[in-house]
């Protein structure tokens, strides 16, 4: 039987206005002890292209400060779950971060992105309630390889739309 794997604490800062979620780190993000740690996964890359900034030219701890800086923050939609290998398909018994709670509590949050669809299907379900726009992102991931890297950027940038708002949610 797999192991159990656990998801990273949310890298968020109460200025968010973007919250980008992905579905559980994969075996290298794991073994690094960083989101997105895999070199062919495109997600520094494309969030890079948002923000305007070559995040991949940082080094981790820098990465997250700027997007922290820019509004956006980072968490998975599964907190723990039994995985072979990296795929999401590949996820069983899983058990879900409280995202509503965390959205709950972020007053400048004008979106939620989901990166992939595994990371969509049960983050939409986990924030069903909420009335914060939710953004289905096609996945960063090296796995999925249909969508061509422009189109992805294409895709990824409709997130500059909600950085502009600066305002508080009404709650």
């Amino acid at each position: 039987m797999s192991l159990r794997k656990t998801s990273f604490p949310p890298a968020v800062s109460s200025n968010a206005r973007i919250l980008l979620l992905g579905s559980l780190p994969g075996e290298r993000s794991l073994a690094e002890r960083q989101y997105y740690a895999h070199p062919q996964n495109r997600f520094w890359h494309l969030v890079g292209k948002v923000i305007g900034h070559d995040l991949a030219a940082l080094d981790y701890p820098d990465r997250l400060d700027t997007l922290q800086e820019h509004g956006i923050g980072l968490w998975d939609v599964v907190a723990s779950a039994r995985r072979d290998g990296s795929l999401d398909a590949s996820i069983r018994e899983a058990e879900h971060n409280p995202l509503a709670d965390l959205a709950a509590r972020l007053p400048y949050l004008r979106a939620v992105g989901f990166n992939g669809r595994t990371a969509e299907k049960i983050g939409r379900a986990l924030l069903a309630e909420a009335t914060v726009p939710q953004v289905a992102l096609p996945s960063s991931s090296p796995a999925y390889a249909a969508m061509p890297l422009p189109e992805k950027e294409r895709c990824w940038l409709q997130l500059r739309d909600y950085l502009e708002t600066t305002g508080a949610r009404d709650h």
